[in-house]
């Protein structure tokens, strides 16, 4: 398996290099930029796997280059950054992102958590060629799951690009209707890391994956809360 290429955004030089000097003592192969345009001229001229942000950058902030990002791409991606408000947080986690770790930051647990997202993104590459293989597309209540684009297609042709945890989800939901997934599976299955107290990754994507359907007036609860224990899948699979 090659090396991954890891991208740091990052303005601070003093932070960016010491971001660059820990994943290369991890084996990795570093790129670094500045801004948004450098980020977005890294990423067409390489092969990146993951993305590490800040949010506060100079021109575009992060959070509008990750709303850019998951318009085209799906590159795991992770803001590290000093704004640790809730509201920050649950927005770059609605916008997409994987992960979201504020600074000050334990570097040991950021390269843990960077190199569980890196695993679980090579490993889904490989499920999704062989779901591929077995599968062009799920349908359920007249919405498709496209596998290759990683799409949700509406009963009206409304095509949804998803984000990497949304398509995860929803596939790991279609693919056992019926049970219920605890928000621990699902962290894991979407990002694979350990649920933790407060943590609301789980319940935010599920809430960004809802308004999908919601644009569906009087459609059917596809995605029911099961109080205490998680959510379970209602839809109907064809």
């Amino acid at each position: 398996m090659s090396t991954a290429n890891i991208l740091i955004v990052e303005d601070e030089l003093v932070t960016r290099n010491m971001l660059k000097s820990v994943f290369e003592a991890e084996g990795y192969n570093v790129l670094e930029a500045n801004d948004g345009n450098e980020m977005h001229q890294a990423i067409k001229e390489n092969n990146i796997n993951l993305i590490i942000m800040d949010i506060n950058l100079p021109g575009k902030n992060g959070l509008l280059l990750a709303r850019e990002l998951r318009e085209n791409q799906s590159i795991a991606l992770i803001f590290l950054t000093g704004r640790d408000n809730e509201v920050d947080k649950i927005l770059g986690l609605e916008i997409g992102a994987d992960d979201y770790i504020t600074k000050p930051f334990n570097p040991r647990e950021l390269t843990i958590r960077a190199r569980n997202l890196l695993t679980r993104t090579m490993q889904d590459n490989l499920y999704f060629e062989e779901v591929r293989k077995k599968v062009e597309n799920y349908k359920f209540n007249g919405w498709t799951l496209e596998i290759d684009s990683r799409s949700l297609i509406s009963p009206t042709g409304d095509i949804f690009k998803l984000p990497r945890s949304e398509f995860r989800a929803i596939l790991h939901f279609i693919e056992n209707p019926g049970k219920i997934q605890t928000r621990a599976d699902l962290l894991m299955k979407m990002t694979g890391r350990e649920l933790k107290a407060q943590d609301r990754t789980v319940d935010v994507t599920i809430r960004r994956i809802r308004k999908h359907f919601e644009s569906i007036p009087d459609a059917p609860e596809i995605i029911a809360t099961i109080h205490g224990e998680g959510y379970r899948f209602c839809g109907e699979v064809e």
